[in-house]
């Protein structure tokens, strides 16, 4: 691995990627400031109710890279990226912190005041990029998202179905090859945390499912209302 100044520059930087506000920038293009519209989130959700489907998938995957490109260069720096040797616990611990900081960039934007969206796509692409392991428990997690979506079309319970999906198929996952990616609890207690984040960022839409008052992906709302 690299020397511990330049792990901490990488993990800085994956901040920093982060904290790019797609959303913002996506919606500031067609003349919105999506803060002041729906549900006031930069996140896909609130985008794809803005300004339609097409916009939720063209934000959904510009923040998933934007998890995605940081945690897999870091991988790739520090020759992570292997099947022929495990993990050893310290590269393990290094590489879930490279994993989580874009995720808090996009939650605590540094461009933002350190205000941002909810994770869900971010977290998607990081978990992508830390292979094997959490590559297949975060496939799995987006298959959830997207079965749920297609039944509910409620962005917020398939996010939510999503999240608890994770640390379960991580534990079954890591269980399987836990020699391969330096034990099983360190992948547990990151994918629980960033599990436990994503469902209590959705409180609001949890509640609003059930009062009944949550709009389902597609259907848009008018620019010229606050609507919550």
């Amino acid at each position: 691995m690299q020397s511990v100044p330049v792990l901490i520059a990488l993990i800085a930087a994956g901040y920093v990627v982060g904290s790019i506000p797609f959303g913002l920038l996506i919606a500031k293009s067609k003349g919105i400031d999506i803060r002041q519209h729906g549900s006031k989130n930069i996140g896909a959700t609130n985008v794809g109710r803005v300004l339609g489907k097409k916009f939720f998938f063209v934000c959904f995957f510009l923040d998933m890279l934007k998890g995605l490109i940081p945690t897999l260069t870091f991988g790739l720096v520090n020759n992570l990226v292997r099947t022929d040797a495990a993990l050893t616990p310290t590269e393990t611990w290094w590489w879930l912190g490279a994993m989580i900081a874009p995720v808090l960039g996009h939650m605590f934007s540094v461009f933002l005041r350190f205000k941002g969206g909810k994770g869900v796509a971010t977290g998607l692409g990081t978990l992508l990029a830390v292979f094997p392991v959490l590559t297949i428990a975060g496939a799995i997690a987006l298959a959830v998202f997207l079965t749920v979506l297609k039944l509910t079309k409620y962005v917020g319970v398939s996010s939510c179905a999503a999240a608890l999906s994770l640390p379960i198929t991580t534990l079954a996952l890591v269980f399987v090859v836990a020699d391969r990616f330096g034990g099983a609890w360190p992948a547990a207690v990151a994918t629980g945390l960033l599990a436990a984040v994503v469902i209590y960022k959705h409180r609001g839409n949890l509640k609003r499912t059930l009062a009944g008052t949550e709009h389902k992906i597609g259907q848009r709302v008018s620019t010229s209302t606050n609507a919550r």
